[in-house]
Order: C-alpha cells, then structure tokens, then sequence
C-alpha cells in the first residue's frame, strides 16, 4: 500500500497486491489506529473515505490497483486498555509467539478482542498501537471476552488468507482448559451438536439447533476436583460462537464462573474461594504451515488466579 499525501491531512493510498482482498472497514481500522470502530464507519457512510472517487460499503473487498482516499481524523487515546504507568507494555509480555507472519498473545479474561458493542477499543486495536509499523494486522479468529488464552494476529494478508483455509479445514489444533460443574463421567466423548445464535436482549444467545452450523467439541478429563468439579481439555475443530460453553452445558457440565449458560449456585461457591471470571481458557494451537510443511505450536499457561483456585479446590 503506498501513500499519496495531499492537502490538508488527506492522504490517498493505492491497494497493492498483498492488501488485496481485505475489506474497507478491516484496512481502515488497521491504518487509522487510536480511532473508535464507530467513527471508522461513519466515515465511510458519510462518503469522507472513498475509492476511486467513488462511495462504497464498508464490506468493500479492495482490488490491487484501488485508490483509497483517507481523511485526516483525531486520534483518541487507548485509554481502555492502556495501563497509566507501563502504556502497552503489558501486551509486549503477554506475546507467545511472533514471527515474520503471525502474532500470538495470550489475552487476559475480561478484554474483548475487538473494539464494538460499546467497546472503543480491544486486543486488535492496542496491538496495531503496540506495532504500527506493521499495518496488516487482522485478527485470525476470536476469543469470548471472558475467556483467556491463545489468539492469533497475522500480519500479512497471505498469512491470513492461508490461517483461514486451515481453519476452515480443521487443520489447527485448538485445546482449551476448563472447569466444570460436577464430577466428569463421560471419558474422552465428542459433541456434534450444530448451533445457532440468538439474542438474548443485546447479547448473543447460542442454542443447539438441527438447522445451525456445524459443531465439534472432544472434551477430555484432566483431573477431578471431589464432587464440585472437574478439569477437562477441550479440542474444536470448529470455532461457533460460545461454542464449548453450550456443548458443556449441554453434557450437564456448564463452564464454571459462565453468567450466561452456567450453574449460579456452582458460581457463587467458587467465588468464595476467589473465581472472578469464567474458567475457560485457550491453552494451545498447533498446526503446519500449508506453504513450507514449518510445524508451529504454541501455548500459553493458566493464568495465577485460576491455578490459585484449583490449589483451594484440590
């Protein structure tokens, strides 16, 4: 993408070839880093950002070759996510793994990984702040906010187009740990239970649907913790939305700490003994590299306060 500066803070900037193929809001968000998502899309409904002189919808795929024309707007500072005295030095430690095409970043429960909703900013926006001279930088997949673990940032549109492919084969090995309600008595089982989401006043409510998509959860004991709950791996080959928290729910073992599908009794136990958020967490990922065979495989450990808990629990 190479820059064109005009007058008065209007920049415009042509699509190259590795940009090609991104959406409009996605390129935009990227490059105007520190801008509310909401202004991002009133810039393009208001016909400030155009391409080839042209207005088009957010969901605007670029071709190589596309002029954008991006107006000048303020920054507002990643006060959100931002810690007053270290910035975004706490997403610099909480990097696994970086490379010449991916990031992985062991997101904290509690920070959405995108801005939206009512949310100006999460893990995608600090991150194009903490790196901004890498300005390909799209999410790969998502995490639930209250969940914590593994997240995925490519930073380059070849990289991302070739993540998605193996996701959409089944190709990456996603494990997650959680806490359930109960003692666990299935052994190692699968759910193949496809799911469809609601909503539940303004928030997603995913239900068990014959006519929804397609759904694999393999769950596995790790450790029993007496008859309060139990420790399970979870692996998806798919990635639906609350996925794991429904398919456990649905076996009789909601999440612990899981306000929208879990046991209140079970969650307000476990908050006596310190459990603040929902137990789930994306411990690994694994997978090769479709171009080169490279094998890469992260992870990222339980963060204190839930090993504190099994500690009480045990």
């Amino acid at each position: 993408m190479r820059d064109k500066p005009t007058h008065h803070g209007v920049s415009h900037a042509e699509v190259d070839a590795e940009t090609a193929g991104q959406r409009l809001d996605n390129y935009l968000l990227g490059r105007l880093k520190g801008v509310p998502r909401s202004l991002v899309y009133r810039l393009i409904r208001s016909g400030q950002v155009r391409v080839n002189s042209g207005r088009v919808r957010a969901r605007y795929r670029l071709k190589a070759g596309d002029t954008v024309r991006v107006p000048p707007v303020r920054r507002r500072v990643l006060a959100a996510v931002a810690d007053p005295g270290t910035g975004l030095g706490w997403l610099e430690a909480r990097i696994v793994h970086e490379d010449e095409r991916l990031i992985v970043v062991d997101k904290p429960a509690g920070l959405a990984v995108h801005g939206g909703s009512g949310i100006d900013f999460g893990l995608i926006e600090a991150l194009r702040s903490l790196r901004p001279a890498a300005r390909g930088l799209e999410l790969v997949h998502r995490l639930d906010r209250g969940t914590s673990g593994c997240v995925m940032v490519a930073k380059r549109r070849s990289a991302l187009r070739r993540l998605h492919a193996l996701l959409r084969e089944g190709a990456v090995d996603k494990r997650y740990l959680a806490l359930v309600r109960g003692p666990w008595r299935h052994g190692e089982i699968e759910i193949d239970a496809p799911l469809t989401v609601g909503r539940a006043g303004a928030a997603a409510k995913v239900r068990i649907d014959a006519g929804g998509k397609p759904a694999l959860s393999r769950f596995r004991l790790v450790a029993h913790y007496g008859p309060e709950a139990s420790l399970v791996e979870v692996r998806i080959p798919t990635g639906r939305t609350h996925q794991i928290r429904v398919h456990a729910a649905a076996a009789g073992h909601p999440v612990a700490g899981d306000e929208r599908y879990g046991d209140p009794e079970l969650n307000a136990r476990l908050e006596t003994l310190g459990l603040k958020r929902m137990f789930l967490h994306a411990e690994r990922i694994a997978f090769e590299w479709p171009d080169n065979g490279e094998a890469l495989e992260v992870s990222a450990p339980l963060a204190a306060e839930l090993g504190d808990l099994l500690d009480r629990l045990s």
